[in-house]
C-alpha cells in the first residue's frame, strides 16, 4: 500500500496544479480571446489526470476502499483546489491503516 501512496500524492498535486493552470488558460481563451495556452495545457492536463485516475484505482484497490470512496477520490481531481484537499484526507487514512497494521 505504501507503494502505491507515493505516485497517488504526486499525482493529486500535479493534477491540482494543472487543474488551476487549466482554468486560468479558459479565463484567457473565453475572457479575452487568447487561445494559445489553453490548446496546450488542455491535453496536458487530461493526460496527467488520466495516470491520476490509475494511480487513484490502483491505491484503492490495495487499500480495500470501497468503490464510493475511489470515485469520490477521482472526481476531487476535477474540482480545482479538491485534489489538495483530498489528498491530505487520504494520506492520513492510508497512513493510519498502516500503523494500524503493524501495530
Amino acid at each position: 500500500m505504501e507503494s502505491a501512496l507515493k505516485p497517488f500524492r504526486v499525482l493529486a498535486y500535479v493534477v491540482g496544479v494543472m487543474l488551476l493552470v487549466l482554468v486560468a488558460c479558459i479565463v484567457l481563451r473565453y475572457g479575452f480571446g487568447i487561445e494559445g495556452p489553453s490548446k496546450v495545457v488542455s491535453p496536458i492536463h487530461g493526460f496527467l489526470y488520466m495516470l491520476y485516475l490509475v494511480a487513484t484505482m490502483n491505491l484503492g484497490m490495495k487499500a480495500r476502499w470501497s468503490w464510493p470512496y475511489i470515485l469520490s477520490v477521482m472526481l476531487a481531481g476535477t474540482v480545482p483546489l479538491l485534489s489538495f484537499v483530498f489528498e491530505r484526507k487520504v494520506t492520513r487514512r492510508v497512513e493510519d491503516e498502516i500503523a494500524a497494521a503493524t501495530a
